[in-house]
């Protein structure tokens, strides 16, 4: 047994979890927002649909480098949770009768600057867009005007907060004998990208949170709150246990936080 079969069997179950969760979303309807609500979530859709899609085979080469084929295998796994994200928001922008789009700079700056250095730098990226984001999806979860989107928003919410836990994972083990000192200023590192992320995310989602009765400003210090409790919990010197999969489906604690499972 490894740290990770457990993830492995997880990702394995959630094709039918993913299942429950899509029936219950009626997509034969039609939304009822009006053209200023539709504008903002197609708008904010559009971004998510493409932040989600790619193939992560430079994450995945990476990985099976470091010679763990349980943690690739999860990740692999986990990958393609995040591409059906992407089909998810890419069905959504079709019930708002909207079309995809092909590129943004903000996600051609994330996947450059996640390529800079190692495997620990990536995961660490990836945790951080994940727990800036996460309010996002459970706003749309819990608050978006319209049943569909609630759905969409419940539907990765689930999946997003076992990421989270997943990279968080990952991290306490890459970290495990990584000395305070440097710990201390890789959190301080992931702290300003982390706010530049939170930055971007109320400016391209900031009309898309007003309509689920959030303000981008008082979202912005939830976003940082979410990622200074995940930064926490990869980089504490003491988390020698792994926090594994977790099967609740809504949580008012930040993610990755609460206590491990064995």
């Amino acid at each position: 047994m490894t740290p990770f079969d457990s993830w492995v069997r997880h990702f394995e179950a959630n094709t039918d979890r993913h299942a429950a969760l899509e029936a219950d979303i009626d997509w034969e309807g039609y939304p009822a927002i009006d053209a200023r609500t539709r504008t903002a979530f197609v708008r904010s859709f559009r971004r998510f649909e493409l932040g989600e899609s790619g193939d992560g085979r430079h994450l995945l080469a990476m990985a099976a480098a470091a010679g763990d084929p349980v943690y690739t295998k999860a990740l692999g796994l986990l990958v393609l949770e995040e591409q059906k994200h992407s089909a998810l928001f890419g069905r959504g922008l079709r019930y708002l009768d909207a079309s995809s789009m092909d590129s943004h700079w903000t996600d051609a700056a994330f996947t450059r600057l996640r390529r800079l250095l190692g495997l620990r730098t990536e995961i660490g990226l990836f945790l951080i867009a994940e727990s800036v984001a996460m309010g996002y999806f459970d706003a749309l979860a819990e608050h978006a005007p319209d049943p569909v989107l609630r759905g969409i928003g419940n539907r990765i919410a689930t999946d997003e907060r076992n990421h989270i836990r997943f990279q968080i994972d990952r991290l306490r083990v890459g970290f495990r004998h990584t000395p305070a000192p440097l710990r201390l200023l890789v959190g301080s590192a992931w702290a300003l990208v982390a706010a530049g992320a939170a930055t971007v995310l109320v400016v391209d989602h900031g009309t898309a949170l007003r309509a689920c009765g959030i303000r981008p400003t008082a979202y912005w210090g939830r976003a940082m709150r979410s990622f200074r409790a995940a930064a926490r919990s990869a980089l504490a010197a003491d988390n020698v246990t792994l926090l594994g999969p977790t099967n609740r489906t809504m949580q008012s604690a930040p993610a990755g936080v609460d206590a491990p499972t064995r």
